[in-house]
């Protein structure tokens, strides 16, 4: 259509124009027609409904056609264009107030807003702008004398606060839809027939020439109220409005009855009377759209809940006293098989047994203390398996206002969640089990070193109580003096470092040795939170490793040193002694015809001869000097503590004496004899050369007829060339 091409807002203005306009002149016509002052002003009460339904951006175009339709029909009745544009702009400034006051306070009028907090700020600021604005046009009419200037304004403020009373509830109800409200079920002709029959009454009152029966007008009225609301007070209190100041400005109607009664009396009690009714009125009709939203919240909270009830997986009951059930949620078939009537009266043979007497007294007790309760039992499901259901109820009052108390109960299917934390603690029952079991001390730490978690093997090694350790500090447990030992360790954990270290302490009177391994607790985003700590007593691993070590480096027979160890010792000697600058002696044993005694009296008796000679080197020996087994029948003595030649030669001839010996077999005895090869040396020489020059001198002593010693002395510049000679039983070379 072509109107259609404009926007909204410019068909809008034409219309309030028009409005606006038709309203001025009709109402100033009829007033100057009658000779009596203007009962009702209507115009600002309409722009009051049109603004307040606008945002005030768009107030600007509706108040320029609201202003322009005003001056418009004043020019049309021929009065001054200046008074016409100040009484103009002072109108719009009225109505400008109101629709202020109303939008501040409500931005958004809707069906839900509270009409008796809109009609209170109507009326108010009505009241404040209609002061104002009507001393503003009295002083543009009548400036001069005071007395027109007050009769003036007491006849204009009656008719604009009449009129933004009328009009201006009426329009803010037309534009808000309100007026739509109608009786629920409620039919076109059933509003007209009783406007009619408010019209027909209205007028019979007007018509009698005897008996004032004004008070005739309010049953009909109310009666539209009632059945109609909004829409049957709008169009009532236009119809009773009309039919008044018509009547009234054709000197027809009760006011006419008034004896010496002039037309602005006859006017001001018109205005009393429309002002009553709508009074009358229109705090029903808001009291009663009051209750109409009430019971549609009350509808909407009911249904909103009904149909969250019907459609959630929850299971929603509300139970009386008794245990029948009021309402009982369509997902209980979901959730448990059961169709809503089997579970309209109580079923406690559906909780499991175990159950039954814990749930029966969490139900006495919300019925005894009231207040709210949560519990988890297992409920059976129609096909015969168990659900572990998380139920939570309150205590409320009943809706049904007879004083008893209802349960609303909510409950949803946690079985999964159960069996998660179950499993979760089945799953730490078997770590703790594990935890307690191992053969080590495991304990983790906060970030001020203080227990939270120790396992039971801490009782076995140092007999304390885990649960008397948590939440003590590791100096509190420990003592001052392991824990100054293992405070670096602690210091480098918190730092972010993985530790392994080793320590020895004192529990119960034993000096125990421990492995201990430090490993910093991270949270989620790596930030340390703590550290745990795992320590094994190692005791007995470090005994059996000193037990290993002495048997790599002891013969089993003699009970002396083994070759081994005599090689690792000799390096380390000869280095010591050249750094010292000392002469070195080492001396080769070698028991005389040693096969004979074997082959003579059998291997018994020469590990026997074996033993002896062992225990007699290990007699001779003094502390620092090395003796050991290196052979079958090879001994080796090594001495670092050989002063010079001389002792070198004493302590020869005393080794070579003191091995003669006699070792007693059965009945008789075997004779031991020896021969000794020795060499003294000093300055660098290697453990090579050494034996070297001892193996020579042995076999100088076995050339010259065994049982005796052969000692060569390494001259001091370090030449490895020697003199030899032989002495009967013993003999020295230099």
């Amino acid at each position: 259509m072509p109107f259609r091409r404009y926007p909204e807002i410019v068909w809008q203005c034409i219309g309030l124009f028009v409005l606006t306009g038709g309203l001025s002149l009709y109402s100033i016509s009829l007033a100057r027609a009658t000779h009596t002052p203007t009962s009702l002003w209507l115009v600002d009460g309409v722009m009051v409904g049109v603004l307040t339904r606008r945002p005030l951006v768009q107030a600007r175009s509706l108040l320029l056609a609201g202003f322009l339709g005003f001056v418009v029909a004043k020019q049309i009745l021929g009065d001054p264009f200046l008074s016409s544009l100040l009484l103009g702009m002072v109108n719009m400034l009225e109505a400008l107030m109101v629709s202020v006051a109303i939008r501040s306070r409500f931005p958004r009028i809707t069906s839900s807003t509270r009409f008796l907090e809109v009609a209170r700020v109507g009326l108010i600021s009505a009241l404040i702008a209609c002061g104002l604005c009507t001393f503003g046009t009295a002083l543009v009419l009548h400036f001069w004398p005071m007395r027109e200037f007050l009769y003036s304004f007491n006849t204009l403020f009656r008719s604009h606060f009449l009129g933004m009373v009328i009009a201006g509830s009426t329009s803010l109800i037309v534009v808000t839809r309100d007026w739509r409200l109608s009786e629920p079920g409620g039919r076109p002709w059933r509003l007209i027939r009783d406007l009619l029959l408010l019209a027909v009454i209205t007028v019979a009152v007007f018509s009698a020439k005897r008996f004032p029966l004004l008070f005739m007008v309010y049953p009909p009225l109310l009666l539209l109220v009632f059945r109609h609301r909004f829409a049957g007070l709008v169009i009532g209190m236009a119809i009773i409005a009309l039919i008044t100041t018509g009547a009234t400005m054709l000197d027809v109607g009760p006011f006419n009855m008034v004896a010496g009664a002039t037309a602005d009396l006859r006017v001001m009690m018109a205005q009393v009377f429309i002002g009553v009714s709508c009074l009358v009125a229109l705090p029903v009709v808001l009291a009663l759209a009051e209750q109409d939203r009430l019971q549609a919240r009350a509808r909407d909270s009911e249904l909103r809940y009904r149909m969250l009830a019907d459609n959630s997986g929850d299971l929603v009951m509300r139970i009386q006293s008794n245990g029948d059930r009021q309402y009982v949620s369509p997902s209980v078939k979901e959730l448990l098989g059961w169709e809503v009537e089997d579970f309209m009266v109580p079923r406690p043979d559906l909780i499991h047994p175990d159950d039954r007497e814990r749930i029966a007294d969490v139900v006495r007790s919300l019925r005894t203390h009231g207040g709210t309760v949560t519990a988890t039992y297992r409920l059976q499901h129609k096909d015969g398996h168990y659900l572990w259901i998380e139920a939570f109820a309150r205590l409320v009052a009943s809706p049904d206002s007879d004083g008893s108390m209802d349960i609303i109960y909510t409950g949803r299917d946690v079985t999964q969640r159960v069996l998660a934390e179950q499993a979760l603690v089945e799953s730490q029952n078997h770590l703790r089990t594990i935890a307690d079991n191992v053969p080590a001390v495991i304990a983790r730490f906060d970030m001020s070193e203080r227990y939270t978690y120790v396992n039971r093997f801490v009782e076995q090694v140092s007999g304390e109580i885990p649960a008397q350790m948590v939440g003590r500090t590791m100096k509190e447990v420990r003592g001052e003096l392991i824990y100054e030992r293992l405070k670096p360790y602690l210091k480098r954990a918190y730092a972010g470092e993985s530790v392994m270290f080793e320590y020895e302490a004192s529990y119960r009177g034993r000096l125990l040795q421990f492995q201990a391994h430090y490993v910093p607790d991270r949270d989620a985003e790596g930030r340390i939170r703590g550290l745990y700590a795992l320590t094994t007593e190692i005791t007995h691993i470090k005994n059996v490793e000193r037990e290993l070590l002495r048997l790599a480096h002891q013969d089993s027979l003699t009970g002396l040193s083994n070759r081994r160890y005599f090689n690792e010792r000799v390096s380390s000697v000869l280095r010591q002694a050249a750094q010292l600058d000392k002469p070195v002696l080492l001396a080769l044993v070698d028991i005389d015809n040693f096969k004979s005694i074997n082959d003579s009296y059998g291997h018994a008796t020469g590990d026997l001869v074996l033993a002896e000679v062992g225990q007699c080197l290990q007699r001779m020996v003094r502390e620092g000097e090395v003796v050991a087994r290196i052979g079958g029948d090879e001994f080796v003595v090594l001495c670092d503590n050989i002063i010079d030649e001389n002792s070198a030669k004493a302590f020869v001839h005393s080794l070579w004496e003191r091995l003669h010996m006699a070792v007693a077999v059965g009945a008789g005895n075997v004779e031991v004899r020896m021969s000794i090869g020795a060499v003294i040396c000093k300055g660098n020489v290697s453990d090579d050369v050494l034996m070297k020059l001892a193996d020579e001198a042995l076999y100088m002593a076995k050339a010259a007829g065994r049982d005796t010693y052969q000692l060569l002395i390494r001259t001091l510049q370090g030449s490895e060339s020697v003199e030899r000679s032989v002495l009967q039983p013993g003999r020295v070379e230099s």
